[in-house]
């Protein structure tokens, strides 16, 4: 199993409205995307003050494998949140933080 993280710096402007229709996006992609198992979205609840670097919410999606991660990375609708998620970030591209962790089961 491969779960995929990201954590993101919204812009301050951008809306709890915006930012829910954008984790909206992704789960929706599980509905069609073979090999998607799940996805969780939100705010960071970590107590440790400071410890999140600025990257205060994110959503994590678990696939099945390393090739149901890629087709969805290579997926029309996925990137096009991506450039949502992109545009909403503080910095673009430098206010998202990515990591993949693959899972033994």
């Amino acid at each position: 199993m491969i779960r995929h993280c990201v954590f993101i710096r919204f812009r301050p402007d951008v809306s709890a409205d915006e930012k829910a229709s954008i984790f909206a996006e992704i789960a929706a992609l599980k509905s069609r995307l073979p090999g998607l198992l799940a996805t969780y979205a939100g705010a960071n609840v970590s107590p440790e003050v400071g410890m999140d670097k600025g990257y205060a919410e994110g959503f994590i999606v678990d696939f099945s494998d390393a090739a149901a991660r890629d087709a969805y990375l290579d997926d029309p609708e996925h990137r096009q949140t991506g450039a949502k998620i992109v545009a909403a970030a503080q910095g673009g591209i430098d206010g998202i933080f990515v990591y993949d962790l693959e899972i033994a089961g």
